[in-house]
């Protein structure tokens, strides 16, 4: 896979440096039919939910930014393969992805994939910005047939303002594998990194200027 650092290098280098994988496999393809998983409340009746938008830094410390929202954590889903980690994920055709615990009497699903959406580029195939390769692809995550009519509106009502088709696969959820801990809050424990500084920043503050201040924690607004 990728090294995020090597972007500040060379462009070329970093995509020349992957696992890049552009097509689904056989088994994803099987999986897109599977029966979703679906997840228990915990027990102070917080929800999860489950996406996938390119580098799982950018997409954790979006989430964070929104009310209701209790923690989103790093790590990977969407592929066949058990116990991925970052030195193998991509070989497992796992995704770089997020689960979002949140609050539903705060939040509903349905302003969860607005976030989604609003934070990155709906049309890029594989990847976001110069994170490249189908482990760095677009998942929007359903765990039941209520979720799923929400992604496939939202997704019907965006296609009447692109030329070009939306991106985001739309995945029965199945297990969520957390990342190695020194991932997670990675954009608020190194705030200097050159990838957080160039992309991750960037990324975030056209989802802060573009997505409805009211819906933002207070810090962020």
């Amino acid at each position: 896979m990728k090294l995020k650092y090597l972007y500040f290098i060379a462009f070329a280098v970093l995509v020349s440096c992957g696992n890049v994988k552009n097509e689904k496999t056989e088994a994803q393809k099987e999986l897109a039919n599977a029966e979703p998983v679906e997840v228990n409340a915990t027990q102070e009746g917080l929800k999860k939910a489950y996406f996938a938008s390119g580098c799982f830094w950018c997409v954790e410390a979006v989430y964070e930014s929104v009310k209701g929202v209790k923690e989103s954590i790093s790590g990977y889903s969407g592929g066949t393969g058990k116990n991925p980690t970052y030195q193998n994920y991509g070989k497992t055709d796992h995704a770089e992805a997020v689960e979002i615990i949140y609050d539903p009497e705060v939040v509903d699903f349905k302003t969860l994939v607005d976030v989604y959406f609003a934070s990155q580029n709906v049309t890029q195939q594989n990847g976001q910005g110069p994170d490249m390769g189908r482990e760095y692809r677009s998942i929007i995550f359903y765990q039941n047939a209520a979720q799923k009519k929400i992604i496939e509106d939202k997704i019907a009502a965006l296609s009447k303002s692109y030329d070009k088709s939306i991106a985001a696969e739309v995945m029965p959820f199945q297990k969520f594998w957390v990342a190695e801990d020194y991932h997670q809050d990675y954009k608020k424990h190194n705030p200097n990194n050159r990838y957080v500084q160039q992309v991750s920043n960037p990324r975030f503050n056209k989802f802060r200027r573009n997505f409805p201040s009211e819906l933002l924690k207070e810090k962020y607004q």
